[in-house]
């Protein structure tokens, strides 16, 4: 509605609300009439009345309310009762708000808020808010605080649209924690900066604070281990060029030493002339994942060893059976003998690769050698032979040491002493300072021309339960008369 006083007449414009100005009677509001408004009065309705922003005049020490247009939509269902109310009455549900406000500006100071929360009746109910806020006091031809001009700009929908993004984005780092994902990645081609969520930043060792802010994508190239960099570099240059998908497997090397692998899988974005924009996608951790098929991978490694040391065990207990029996009877007893000691040799060994369980039982060095030789002996004296004291060996022990004599017993079946009838092999053991000394000597086996070129997979079981497991060392001495096996371990580790 426009307004319908003169062009030279106060207010001059001001929509709507100007024409209230000159319809309302002032005098019930203790301002009297428009007439006798003082200047200073005037001339701030004047710049109120023509602002686009919802601006309220609080006028004398009731605060008496003129607004613009804009603040009439601000008021809702408030408007026009509450033009020229006052303003601890026209909002009376946040009167001790407003009174702060009318002492702090009358009294010539200003005040400031940013996403103040309130809670107004503007639409008959309550009605939860948020505004920024700016009042500053209006002074009148004396100099004198005599209103306070209050700017009101709403942000409601602003704070509501920002929680609920929050949320979203909660939501979302939960689904990809879940999933095992971490994180996502977003690097702008034509600048090279590259943004990325904190997880994201932290798993490639770059500072946190720059995945918000951005940078070159070459701090992150720096985070993957320098035997997959290169390949993930052209990868990653292949897809932007081509504008193809992305998906690489590769290791990343943290600042502490570990190595984590991870699964990227990206998209590159094309612009509006066809060229390559933005690159984005995710990055998940599978290092369980690898790890889980490292060990399954072992395992059966493992498994496949051991089956043919099954063989080549048998094999040497039925001709070792059959040699020394002298009736059917006698071989089948004797075999069943050797079979029984071996699946109690067995059982020292029962636990996966590495000692990754244990046995549960205590013994001796002695006890553990007899009852992995033990399938071996032909009754000869000189077939095998054991010297050292009772040195005691914990149950986390047994497990590492079992297996290494094991292992030295049957490659002592299928290559070396034991697969001859003159050989043998003499174990001593003695415990000086803070270890244990046990040296496998065999002798009258076959000739050994030379060390084996490779070493196999039970060579390496044994290494790593002696070494790893029990932080012992091992030595091969490989003799043409037969193979001397030096082996150590801390007396504290064999007792644990």
């Amino acid at each position: 509605m426009a307004n319908s006083a003169n062009n030279d007449s106060f207010p001059f414009g001001g929509g709507e609300m100007g024409t209230l100005i000159c319809l309302r009677n002032w005098s019930d509001t203790g301002l009297g009439p428009v007439s006798g408004w003082p200047q200073s009065l005037k001339t701030t309705v004047g710049i109120l009345l023509r602002s686009p922003l919802p601006i309220v005049l609080l006028w004398g020490p009731d605060g008496v309310m003129i607004y613009n247009d804009a603040y009439s939509d601000f008021a809702g269902g408030r408007h026009p009762l509450l033009f020229g109310s006052k303003v601890r009455e026209g909002w009376p549900e946040v009167a001790d708000f407003n009174d702060n406000v009318m002492k702090v500006g009358l009294s010539g100071g200003t005040l400031s808020y940013r996403d103040q929360e309130l809670t107004l009746h503007r639409k008959g109910f309550p009605e939860q808010v948020w505004m920024n806020l700016d009042y500053s006091p209006v002074l009148d031809e004396n100099g004198r605080p005599a209103g306070v001009l209050a700017i009101v700009v709403e942000t409601t929908q602003r704070v509501l649209t920002e929680r609920a993004l929050a949320k979203m984005e909660e939501r979302l780092r939960q689904a990809l924690n879940a999933s095992g994902m971490v994180g996502t990645f977003d690097w702008h081609v034509q600048s090279d900066t590259f943004f990325a969520d904190a997880q994201f930043a932290e798993m490639f060792s770059v500072d946190p604070a720059k995945g918000d802010k951005g940078a070159p994508l070459a701090e992150y190239l720096a985070g993957i281990h320098p035997e997959d960099a290169e390949r993930v570099a052209n990868a990653v240059n292949r897809a932007v060029t081509t504008g193809g998908s992305y998906v690489q497997e590769y290791r990343l090397l943290r600042k502490d030493g570990s190595i984590r692998w991870v699964e990227a899988r990206g998209e590159c974005l094309s612009d509006q002339d066809g060229g390559s924009s933005r690159f984005v996608g995710v990055v998940v951790d599978i290092t369980s994942q690898k790890n889980a098929q490292e060990r399954q991978r072992l395992l059966a490694r493992e498994a496949d060893h051991r089956v043919k040391n099954i063989f080549a065990n048998f094999h040497s207990m039925i001709s070792l059976s059959a040699r020394s029996a002298r009736t059917p009877k006698e071989m089948a007893e004797a075999l069943r003998g050797r079979l029984d000691a071996l699946l109690r040799a067995k059982d020292l060994i029962r636990p996966g690769i590495m000692g990754t369980e244990h046995a549960s039982k205590h013994t001796t060095v002695d006890a553990l050698v007899r009852t992995v030789l033990q399938p071996y002996e032909d009754g000869s004296p000189a077939r095998i032979i054991l010297s050292g004291p009772d040195v005691p060996v914990g149950a986390k022990a047994v497990t590492g040491l079992a297996l290494a004599l094991h292992e030295a017993a049957t490659n002592a079946v299928k290559y070396g002493a034991l697969s001859q009838t003159s050989g043998s092999i003499s174990v001593t053991w003695s415990a000086s300072g803070d270890d244990l000394h046990l040296e496998w000597e065999e002798t009258g086996g076959p000739l050994i021309d030379t060390a084996p070129l490779a070493r196999g997979f039970g060579s390496i079981l044994t290494e790593r339960s002696v070494t790893g497991e029990l932080l012992g060392k091992i030595e091969h001495d490989w003799r043409r008369s037969g193979l001397r096996l030096k082996l150590s371990v801390p007396l504290e580790r064999l007792a644990a």
